[in-house]
């Protein structure tokens, strides 16, 4: 799929809307070209069109994960001052970074309508309009996923508001959200095949709907679902790479515990991230450098340790002339950096076609776990088999505390934390005001979360402005 993700670029046919806001978009059901939507090649185009959006610096080559700074797994870095105030929760609703990736979201999320709208009356092969047609429910529902944790309820745009060309809406529910969500996932769940060939790994899968489906059930406090729609995924053909590492290899970052990733090719679509979270003196820009405090959070001996972050002493091949360096200290303002999103080419540079994790079977394993554990069932053998495959000791009756640590060692750096410690907060499992009131030394000290107004981040401004009122900021902004 990284060689057909993109060869997409439908000029001005399909992708002309949502350059600027959701406001301003074209409505693809009425003035698609005569000349588009004719036979299968351009539905595979199309669903190819929706992915695109992913990699850009301002979604997931960066921007998206601005959101997970405030945590207290990481020190902002770098020299934007916007990332400042999200990181020290004194942003307000012209802070830029709230409406970078709010544009892409939605132009994911216009893609995905034109494909609903124009690809049932095309005549192709059914098991192939099945995974176009899943392929769009999920990238929508996923979209949406992203802009209910961050924003709360914001405007569903479905194909009936595109073909009457309706886009200056009011915020929906969290309710109607979570609910448009959930039917996005389970129609996908249906329409898509369980994994994909060598040709097209990359695209949205069975497991990828059903894993983040559990994940909604998870949030809602829906243990029952996220249990059975989970167990699923843990049934099906997406087993644990037997090397933690092996997620976030290039050559073998692809395997089958990955259930979704924004992909990334060398020279054609590239994730900044990569250069984002590299020191500079290495070629990167030096953002997003774990702190102390994660480092001390990994068991004696863990191995995830090792490749979730560089530290004194590593060794690490950048290629060509430069060959094995030790890394320092003085590289990182906190001694550190996040691994999991780099490598170098043999001939030396940053390789660039690291992709972007969003989520893996790990990640399924622990939401069962957690929702076992919540409900008064037991979790071990969920935890446990995240723990085993990284030599961890079994655990017996596994705890809340036992599974938050799981969470943030297994999942560092993949922009999961900061939400994960808002749910659990809202459940009275943790206390986020304390968490952030700890001081981490002269570059993330104490910091003042206020509930519940930072469970949500501000609507950007801007789209409030274009919507002239019909769109409201959330409490406290």
């Amino acid at each position: 799929m990284k060689k057909t993700i993109l060869y997409l670029l439908l000029s001005g046919v399909l992708l002309g809307a949502c350059d600027d806001s959701i406001l301003e978009t074209v409505p693809y059901g009425q003035s698609t070209s005569s000349q588009f939507w004719r036979n299968a090649d351009d539905a595979i185009a199309a669903a190819n069109a929706m992915y695109e959006p992913l990699v850009t610096h301002d979604f997931y080559g960066h921007a998206e994960h601005t959101f997970d700074i405030p945590s207290d797994d990481q020190f902002r870095a770098g020299d934007h001052g916007e990332d400042q105030a999200i990181e020290s929760f004194t942003f307000d609703a012209g802070n830029p970074q709230l409406y970078y990736s709010w544009r892409h979201k939605y132009e994911v999320i216009s893609r995905a309508n034109a494909v609903l709208i124009n690809v049932p009356d095309i005549s192709m092969d059914q098991s192939l309009k099945n995974r176009t047609l899943g392929e769009a429910h999920f990238l929508r529902g996923f979209m949406y996923w992203r802009l209910m944790v961050i924003y709360g309820g914001t405007p569903l745009i479905l194909e009936a508001d595109v073909l009457a060309n309706e886009y200056n809406k009011p915020k929906a529910t969290m309710e109607e959200m979570q609910a448009q969500i959930a039917a996005d996932l389970s129609t996908a769940a249906d329409l898509l095949p369980e994994s994909h060939g060598p040709d097209d790994l990359g695209r949205a899968h069975k497991g990828s709907a059903r894993g983040l489906l559990a994940k909604l059930y998870l949030y809602q406090e829906n243990f029952a679902g996220a249990i059975q729609v989970g167990q699923q995924v843990l049934d099906g053909p997406y087993p644990l790479a037997d090397d933690f590492g092996d997620n976030f290899r290039v050559e073998t970052q692809n395997n089958p515990e990955m259930l979704f990733a924004v992909q990334s090719l060398q020279g054609w679509r590239e994730n900044n991230h990569v250069i984002y979270s590299t020191p500079r003196p290495w070629g990167g820009w030096d953002f997003h450098e774990p702190v102390q405090d994660l480092i001390d959070e990994f068991e004696e001996g863990d191995p995830r340790l090792d490749y979730t972050v560089y530290k004194p002493g590593d060794m690490v091949d950048l290629g060509g002339s430069r060959g094995l360096t030790p890394y320092t200290e003085d590289l990182s303002s906190t001694g550190y950096h996040f691994r999991k999103y780099s490598s170098w080419r043999p001939q030396g540079g940053l390789n660039m076609s690291h992709n972007n994790p969003i989520l893996r079977t790990a990640d399924v394993y622990l939401i069962v776990a957690e929702a076992k554990i919540r409900s008064g069932q037991n979790g071990d053998a969920e935890i446990n088999a995240v723990r085993q495959r990284s030599g961890r000791a079994p655990l017996t009756n596994a705890t809340m505390e036992h599974l938050i640590h799981e969470r943030r060692v297994e999942l560092a750096g993949e922009n999961q934390r900061h939400q994960d410690l808002i749910r659990w907060d809202r459940a009275g499992i943790v206390d986020i005001v304390a968490i952030y009131q700890k001081d981490l030394g002269p570059l993330k000290p104490p910091r003042t979360f206020e509930r519940p107004k930072h469970y949500l981040f501000a609507i950007p401004q801007r789209e409030i402005d274009l919507s002239n009122g019909v769109l409201t900021q959330n409490p406290g902004y």
